[in-house]
C-alpha cells in the first residue's frame, strides 16, 4: 500500500499509484510487451536471474513448465 501525498485528505493508504491511468490492450504485440513487462519486474530488481524462476509468475507457463496455477492464455 502506498502513504498517500499530502494533499488527499479523504483515506489513509491507496492501492495504486497517483496517476496511474488504464490503458485498452489494442493488439497481441501489447499484449506480449506488457505479459513480458510483468514477467521481468523480479529480473530488474535482481530477485531472480530468469522469469521462469520466480515461483508465482506465469512466465513458467509461457516456458512449457508447469506453474502454481493454470494460466489461460486466449487473449
Amino acid at each position: 500500500m502506498l502513504k498517500l501525498a499530502p494533499h488527499v485528505t479523504d483515506r489513509e493508504y491507496q492501492v495504486w499509484q497517483e496517476g496511474i491511468k488504464p490503458k485498452l490492450i489494442q493488439n497481441n504485440m501489447m499484449m506480449k510487451n506488457k505479459i513480458d513487462y510483468i514477467h521481468n519486474n523480479p529480473v530488474k530488481r535482481g530477485y531472480i536471474d530468469e522469469a521462469k524462476h520466480w515461483r508465482y509468475s506465469s512466465a513458467r507457463d509461457y516456458e512449457g513448465l508447469n506453474g502454481l496455477l493454470n494460466v489461460e492464455r486466449l487473449w
